[in-house]
């Protein structure tokens, strides 16, 4: 039975697609959108997380100032606390990634495409050669987790360290390092 898939034009491309059909990644929530001070301020009070992130951020303000900042979209505010209302907004608006699961972490690769080492070049997983298996569970995760989690695990970074934490722990170096050449690739979970 097929597991979960992943394409792309690159290696890391296809395990980025895959990841993030498993796990939410870090976002900013699509209803936080609001420039000026007020507007953020306004969608701030509207609920229990934006109160706590305007705390958080260091607003100190009596609750009739808030009042009359939230009554008049003219009312000059400071510099200092328009930064600090713009802060807990960005705060608030960053949805945190979810963590690497382990079936993630544990799985068992099946990576379609261009496979070169030193001087051998094949594509792998075609009718007439298997694709390249790589056993996740005897990778480091920890460098690709901390990408994920702060929202820079971009294709490139995922393909650099799935190749050097995850295929050269669970295979080896390879004759001449590991590379990805191709401009299509396949990666199943199993």
């Amino acid at each position: 039975m097929a597991g979960p898939t992943g394409g792309g034009d690159s290696l890391g491309a296809a395990l980025n697609q895959l990841l993030r059909a498993q796990v939410t990644p870090r976002h900013r929530m699509a209803t936080y959108n609001a420039k000026h001070w007020h507007a953020q301020l306004n969608q701030l009070t509207g609920t229990h997380r934006g109160y706590q992130a305007l705390e958080e951020a260091g607003l100190d303000v009596t609750a009739k100032t808030l009042l009359n900042w939230l009554s008049d979209p003219g009312y000059t505010v400071r510099r200092g606390y328009r930064h600090l209302i713009h802060s807990a907004y960005e705060n608030v608006a960053i949805v945190p990634a979810d963590p690497i699961p382990d079936h993630i972490r544990k799985g068992q690769y099946e990576i379609s495409g261009w496979v070169t080492t030193g001087t051998d070049r094949r594509e792998r997983g075609t009718p007439d050669a298997n694709p390249l298996r790589i056993d996740g569970e005897r990778g480091h995760w920890d460098e690709i987790e901390e990408l994920w989690l702060v929202g820079e695990l971009t294709d490139d970074e995922f393909e650099d360290h799935f190749i050097d934490d995850v295929i050269v722990e669970d295979i080896g170096e390879g004759t001449d390092g590991w590379a990805f050449d191709g401009d299509n690739y396949s990666v199943e979970l199993r």
